[in-house]
């Protein structure tokens, strides 16, 4: 059953906002990553705004902090708000925390996930773009052990390039790979 406010709903009306005028909240308990606003500006990048952030009538933002971040890395000026008029203060504290928790509430269907990331590596598609981590990808598309029939990830080349600006960039990527895991080998062109 739906809310009788249903035609008030912060989602009815979305506005662009300046960038450089919301107001990240102080107490904000979501932390953001310099690697996951980096994902974020990509997704921003390859798919373009697809969530707006959520603010109240002051410019506060409550739900969209990483979003915000990864815009201005990306230097955007304006952005889409929704605007959740008349909350009180313990409303939007607790949506705040709410937006944030209820998503890693849910699972994954990893049979379902292997075959669709699958899918997308021989589609050519970047799977580092949608916020898999190195470690996570080598685990969800390698063969399973002991199986004869063909498996996920058989055939696919597992190499990456990475063009850096200086050796010590390259250093540092180099180590960071490293803790994961992983067997590099630098090149100089």
């Amino acid at each position: 059953m739906a809310p009788d406010n249903v035609a008030e709903w912060p989602a009815s009306k979305i506005t662009r906002r300046r960038v450089d005028k919301l107001v990240p909240y102080a107490k904000n308990a979501r932390h953001h990553s310099p690697e996951q606003v980096a994902q974020l500006a990509r997704s921003i990048e390859r798919w373009g705004w697809t969530m707006p952030v959520l603010i109240d009538e002051t410019g506060e933002i409550i739900a969209g902090h990483g979003r915000v971040m990864a815009a201005q890395q990306l230097g955007l000026v304006e952005v889409p708000c929704m605007t959740a008029r008349g909350w009180s203060v313990d409303q939007k504290r607790a949506y705040a925390i709410a937006d944030n928790k209820l998503p890693l509430n849910a699972s994954w269907d990893e049979n379902l996930l292997r075959v669709e990331l699958a899918d997308l590596v021989k589609a050519e598609f970047s799977v580092a773009d949608i916020g898999f981590g190195v470690k996570e990808l080598g685990k969800l598309l390698a063969p399973d052990e002991g199986s004869s029939a063909p498996q996920l990830g058989e055939g696919l080349t597992h190499r990456v390039i990475v063009d850096c600006t200086s050796e010590r960039q390259q250093a540092e990527l180099l180590e960071r790979f490293a803790r994961e895991g992983l067997t590099c080998r630098p090149l100089i062109s």
